[in-house]
């Protein structure tokens, strides 16, 4: 890994940016299934190709956590088949379900029957609502009839204190989720491994043979020891992984609970979408989600994208002719409020998602690496294992392999039958063995294990992950295009300045400068032209609800006297043309009650406003020419721009009664008028930076990643905020191409536009399409792009960016679903965590991954070498797989499981084709595994000598040597688990304390390895060591430690080692894919 971290010894400097050149495809012919640089989109085929390349042991295991491609091909045959035959499913589920509730399913209209307290029951709504049945909602007296029957206010909603009766009259809106798997099942799944099952196999024929020649008090343990071994190493791995998968079923309970807003006593409230029941009224916006069955009270404009029920991508328009709203479904445009009338299973959505399971499974393109590299790996330590088997059966039969007594195993023609099958049994375990260690199952898994991890822990961060790729990629992350408002700011606005009557206000609430026909058109204007509202709180104070800005203009008409309920009386709605952030305003047209006069009611980006006006109020309240103050309010929003203030202009015009529609289709159709207007006032709105957010745009940048604002606000106070952030150095070049607006980069050619993306460090006046089309000008120029976003409009940004991330407080429900990670503060300093999440991410891997080569390299060598010199194998059966323990489930839970340092943001971005095992890495398993063979050969076949153990028992003398072979290797892994911590730096020990759970296996690994060698020596054919032997082994182990100092003095090669085995493992994988 590329590092500029000055305590590091021998980095390597390679270009990461987009990883280092493209040496994977050297070979033009070679198509490698396992280089998916991001899973995030990748084809069907792809998937299907890594899976049928990967040497696997336990594919029920190893593909875990991976998508499921035939239960997902079944689970989109059920969705076409649910939407197409709903009834049928939904008659099947209920009858399943008719014991819990009794639902009668009909299709004519019958008088509503009474339930409880309320005047209609469970079985005529859900007819209604399964059938859109327009004849009965008009027998049950329409949207209105109805909301009495359920005792709901259709403009203050339910009373709040009834909420237990209507669950139980009309169900909860929760449907069955399929539970997760038990401890049991994983304790199956891990049994499944196919070298654990030949162990097995072998234990229980030495069992038996062992019992036969040896009676049962002796001859019970070799075979009962290896059963014993085996089942350890199975309930380990299935405790780990259920853990695994109890943090994965915590996550989805998070994804699953989404925030609604609804109206309770007149308030709007924040409620788990769990809570809503029937009879709430429930207000909708642009990218919400419709969270339960319902009909339609009011709205706007309001279109309805119902491709998730339907699987039509088209959106559907709601009014009172087509007032039904299905839930699941999302608002794609306009606002409304509804009426709920179904929950939970009682809707087409419960029964979908009950009749599906929610599938984890989900690659990252880290885990599909390593299947690659485990696979290379296993196939190696395949033909090892064949060799030693072979090379050992051989000696066995040559009459050259010997007891731990000193004689002969096979002696032909006296040799038992039995004692030739037990030896052959030995031999067969030692290579089944050897294939366990050789083949690294636990690699691709701990890239699971340590997102599940960071995934836990970034909750605490407030960062959702809903994808876990993201997670990894962000590591990989080179610039992040991130929003102003809420993001880098801290979302909470007011209004500083304003600009009424054509001077300035000062302070801005002083009302009494305002000319009185100023004063009440504003009032209806603000209190009219929003989508908030003001009501009393429980605690009977005034209380604004409603987007940001929203709430701070309202709070502005509030200090002016605005009386919001009494102004929103006095007039009526006839349309509304909803906000939108390609538009940059919104507008209403209004009836005065007592009159046909309309007036239609403008608010939006100041600069785009005032283009529209062709009039303005004076201070004597007189209409006047705004070309004679164009300038003035010109330099008006100039200035407060250039102070990071957000300008919004409110206008008005009157419309003739010709110029309105008649009749409903036609006022559906209408199109407000937005020329000619009458400028009322001009607001500067200030919203404070976010404490912290300069320092956290420094470390991105000391950490190689760019960032870019990218908002819809004037270009002005972008670059004001910007500098703020630290965005923009203070004395910065803002000139185009650094500072831009959207309309600009959009119209610029493709060629000038990849030329000037890299040099973009602020959008403003950006629309939903320009943030898209900078993301991928810089994606096709090489970028790893991340980028926020919080509005429906963002959804193809945040779907296209390499890492999406939607905002938890501000977002709309399609941002989220669009997105891969939720933040769930809005906070800019949380996205910078995540960025350190996926670097650790890639790191642990890294250290994970030179841990278990070392042991990999180290334990193959040495049988190796010991079985073709000596016909003998110093580490048995039981001691390899408690040391295949310590290696892949412990090993990677004490080492997969760091928190991220902050060294971690010294470094560049990771290449996504960044060699996985660095020159560093090869250095440091080098130097470790090469002094691991020499001490543990030298003591294998000099041990006798050097112990001193000439004058003991052959038996007993070779027992303790092979005793010293295999603790001096527990303890070297031991001590090299705390050098593969910090591969580059010095000091090993830096923040070890802070991670309890590896102080917490290193203990307990030392501890069973003392426990082993002085009390299961039967079981693991060791004995025990005295204390002088005890520290000879620690010192072996302990050499390792200095060994490692001095080897991050030694330069590596700027050229990756990984090259070397680029051509062998291209025959590896081409050979598997034949």
């Amino acid at each position: 890994m590329a590092s500029v971290n000055n305590h590091s010894m021998g980095d390597d400097h390679p270009d990461l940016e987009n990883g280092v050149d493209d040496w994977p495809s050297m070979d033009p012919d070679f198509s490698d299934p396992f280089d998916i640089a991001n899973t995030k989109n990748a084809s069907r085929e792809s998937l299907k190709r890594w899976r049928q390349a990967a040497l696997v042991l336990n594919a029920s295991r190893r593909f875990r956590y991976t998508l499921d491609l035939r239960k997902d091909e079944e689970q989109d045959k059920r969705r076409r088949m649910i939407r197409a035959h709903a009834q049928v499913i939904r008659a099947a589920l209920l009858f399943k379900l008719a014991g819990q509730r009794a639902i009668v399913l009909g299709t004519s209209v019958s008088p509503p029957s009474p339930s409880g307290e309320y005047g209609i029951g469970l079985e005529q709504l859900a007819s209604m609502n399964r059938d859109q049945n327009v004849s009965a909602l008009e027998q049950y007296g329409g949207v209105m009839g109805l909301s009495e029957m359920l005792k709901t206010d259709s403009e203050k909603g339910v009373g709040g204190d009834d909420i237990l009766e209507r669950k139980k009259a009309f169900g909860s809106n929760t449907y069955p989720v399929k539970k997760g798997k038990n401890f049991l099942m994983f304790l199956w799944e891990a049994w499944q491994d196919l070298t654990l099952i030949i162990l097995i196999i072998a234990a229980v024929i030495s069992l038996v043979l062992g019992i036969k020649t040896e009676g049962i008090q002796q001859g019970w343990y070799d075979g009962g020891s290896i059963a014993f071994a085996v089942l350890l190493v199975i309930f380990v791995t299935a405790t780990s992984d259920y853990r695994q998968s109890l943090q994965f079923q915590n996550l989805n309970e998070e994804k699953r609970n989404i925030q609604v807003e609804v109206i309770r006593g007149g308030r709007r409230d924040k409620i788990s979408i769990h809570e809503t029941v029937v009879g709430d009224v429930v207000p909708l916006k642009i990218g919400d989600q419709v969270p339960a069955d319902g009909l339609l009270i009011s709205g706007h404009s309001l279109a309805i994208d119902e491709s998730s029920m339907t699987g039509e991508s088209k959106t559907v328009v709601k009014d009172k002719k087509s007032p039904f709203l299905l839930s699941g479904c999302k608002i794609a445009d306009g606002a409304g409020t509804m009426l709920v009338t179904g929950v939970g299973i009682n809707t087409e959505w419960g029964l979908l998602m009950a009749s599906i399971c929610e599938d984890n499974g989900e690659e990252t393109p880290l885990q599909v690496r390593l299947n690659g590299v485990a696979t290379f790996i296993g196939t190696v330590g395949l033909i090892v294992a064949a060799s030693v088997l072979i090379i050992l059966v051989a000696r066995y039969f040559t009459g050259t392999s010997r007891n731990p007594d000193g004689s002969v195993q096979f002696v032909g023609g006296h040799t038992s039958a039995s004692k030739i099958a037990d030896g052959l049994i030995h031999i067969l375990t030692t290579a089944v063995t050897i294939v366990v260690v050789a083949v690294p199952e636990g690699l691709p898994l701990a890239v699971t294990l340590t997102l599940a991890y960071s995934m836990k822990k970034m909750m605490a961060d407030k960062a959702l992950v809903r994808r876990l790729s993201a997670c990894e990629t962000m590591g990989s992350a080179t610039t992040i295009c991130s929003d102003k408002t809420g993001t880098l700011t801290l979302n909470q606005m007011t209004v500083v300045e304003a600009f009424v009557g054509g001077q300035r206000i000062d302070p801005p609430e002083n009302v009494s400068q305002f000319p009185a026909t100023i004063s009440s058109l504003l009032d209806e204007g603000i209190a009219q032209n929003t989508a908030g509202s003001v009501f009393i709180s429980k605690d009977g104070a005034l209380e604004v609800s409603g987007s940001p800005t929203e709430k701070c203009i309202l709070q502005w008409g509030v200090k002016l006297g605005m009386k919001f309920d009494i102004v929103k009386s006095e007039s009526i709605v006839l349309h509304v043309s909803p906000f939108n952030s390609t538009k940059k305003r919104g507008g209403v047209a209004i009836r005065g009650r007592s009159g046909s006069r309309v007036h239609i009611h403008w608010k939006g980006a100041a600069e785009i406003m005032l283009s529209a006006c062709s009039q303005y109020i004076d201070a004597n309240g007189s209409l006047k020419p705004i070309r004679e103050v164009q300038a003035f309010f010109n330099d008006a929003i100039s200035a407060m721009a250039s102070k990071s203030l957000r300008c919004v202009a409110l206008a008005y015009r009157q419309c003739e009664a010709d110029e309105v529609p008649t009749d409903v289709p036609q006022m559906a159709e209408w199109t407000l008028p937005d020329d000619n207007l009458i400028l009322l006032a001009i607001v500067g709105i200030k919203d404070p930076c976010r404490p912290g957010v300069k320092d956290a745009v420094e470390l991105c940048t000391h950490a190689g990643v760019k960032v870019r604002m990218v908002t819809g606000d004037n270009i002005q106070t972008a670059k004001a905020i910007a500098m703020e952030c630290g965005i923009l150095p203070p004395n910065a070049d803002t000139s185009e191409p650094v500072v831009i607006e959207g309309k600009t980069f959009r119209e610029l050619s493709d060629s000038n536009r990849e030329r000037v993306a890299k040099m973009i460090s602020v959008m403003g006046r950006s629309s939903p399409t320009d943030k898209l089309l900078l993301v991928q000008t810089l994606r096709k120029l090489g970028e790893v792009v991340a980028v926020t976003g919080d509005g429906t409009n963002d959804a193809p940004a945040l779907h296209e960016a390499d890492i999406g991330l939607s905002m938890g407080i501000q977002g709309t429900e399609v941002a989220k679903e669009s997105s891969d990670i939720i933040i769930m503060d809005d906070n800019f300093a949380s996205v910078v965590k995540v960025v350190r999440w996926g670097r650790s991410v890639y790191a642990n891997i890294q250290k994970f991954i030179q841990f278990q080569l070392t042991v990999n390299v180290a334990a193959l060598v040495i049988n190796v070498v010991a079985a073709v010199s000596s016909g003998n194998v110093p580490l048995n059966t039981v001691q390899l797989l408690w040391v295949n323990l310590i290696m892949d489930t412990l090993g990677a839970l004490a080492l997969a499981t760091e928190p991220p340092t902050d060294h971690l943001m010294d470094r560049s971005p990771v290449g996504r084709r960044e060699p996985l095992v660095t020159n560093v890495m090869w250095r440091n398993l080098a130097i470790q595994a090469l002094y691991q063979v020499l001490v543990l050969l030298v003591l294998n076949f000099g041990g006798i000598t050097i112990l001193n153990l000439k004058n003991e028992p052959q038996e007993h003398a070779n027992m303790l040597k092979s005793t010293m072979v295999f603790n001096a290797f527990v303890l070297c892994q031991i001590f090299n688990e705390f050098n593969a911590r910090e591969p580059k730096k010095i000091n090993v020990f830096s923040g070890v304390l802070k991670n309890r759970l590896f102080v917490g296996i290193v203990g307990t690994t030392l501890i069973l390895q003392i426990i082993i060698i002085n009390f299961l020596g039967k079981f693991t054919s060791t004995v025990r060591l005295d204390f002088p032997q005890w520290m000879i082994c620690i010192v072996i182990g302990f050499i390792s430690w200095p060994l490692a100092v001095a080897g991050k003095f030694m330069p590596v090669p700027k050229t990756p080692l990984a090259k070397v085995f680029i051509k062998p493992y291209h025959r590896c994988i081409a050979a598997r894919n034949t």
